[in-house]
């Protein structure tokens, strides 16, 4: 499991550059308007979403799992608890088919918990 953080950027080459050299680390999927680091140490999923009119530069938070039995176990849990906002199954998104839930804190910062399927050549829609 990995905490991913998502950022708006206004220049996702200028933002891409900043953060290679930031984790001494490559890019690990680059599209259109979008990119992805998957860092080993600290273990962390940063994203990164073109998005030079956004209010806020945090898109939002996220944990990313391997299983998918870490995915229904963290939607039976917020659901439980009264926090599950969204369930999507085998959705795409962000270049990727995914299984995830999604939660709201008190704030309004978004969480997802997810795990990537497989990798998909469009972007989707959520």
């Amino acid at each position: 499991m990995r905490v991913q953080l998502a950022l708006n950027v206004k220049d996702l080459d200028e933002a891409v550059d900043f953060y290679s050299k930031l984790f001494d680390a490559k890019v690990n999927k680059r599209k259109p308007g979008y990119a992805n680091f998957a860092i080993e140490e600290p273990p962390l999923k940063l994203v990164l979403f073109e998005n030079p009119g956004a209010d806020e530069r945090l898109n939002h938070l996220g944990v990313e799992v391997f299983e998918d039995g870490e995915v229904a176990a963290a939607t039976e849990r917020l659901k439980n608890a009264g926090m599950a906002d969204a369930v999507e199954d085998e959705q795409t998104c962000c270049y990727a088919t995914q299984n995830k839930v999604w939660s709201v804190d008190p704030q309004g910062t978004r969480w997802e918990w997810y795990r990537v399927i497989e990798d998909s050549e469009t972007f989707g829609g959520s």
